[in-house]
């Protein structure tokens, strides 16, 4: 990957987690991070990965950031000085759930 495509996903990155964190009304006990981003060397499209605490509220988080999805893109479109401007696709990052399983699996041999 290009060092101008790591400073892109870099700077998404960052403004994503500050609009969710400033922004995006979650109920309580629910906390949403941005893991990753991934945007295509095009940067017409990026993915942003997200991992949602607690696991059971998955569906609740990633439901709600798809409803505040155009208000999250307008956001990010007035800070970033750029064209042209990616359009962003949230998905849940299950990395760390699935290290707990395996971690959890090498125990039990």
């Amino acid at each position: 990957m290009s060092e101008r495509l790591n400073k892109i996903n870099s700077l998404i990155q960052q403004n994503i987690s500050e609009i969710i964190s400033r922004d995006l009304s979650l109920k309580s006990g629910v906390f949403v991070t941005v893991s990753k981003v991934d945007t295509t060397p095009d940067l017409r499209y990026t993915r942003i990965f997200v991992s949602i605490f607690p696991e059971k509220e998955i569906d609740y988080g990633i439901k709600t950031l798809r409803k505040e999805l155009y208000q999250i893109q307008g956001k990010l479109n007035k800070r970033l000085k750029m064209k042209p401007l990616p359009k962003i696709e949230f998905r849940v990052d299950m990395t760390e759930s699935k290290a707990d399983e395996i971690e959890r699996l090498i125990k039990q041999l």
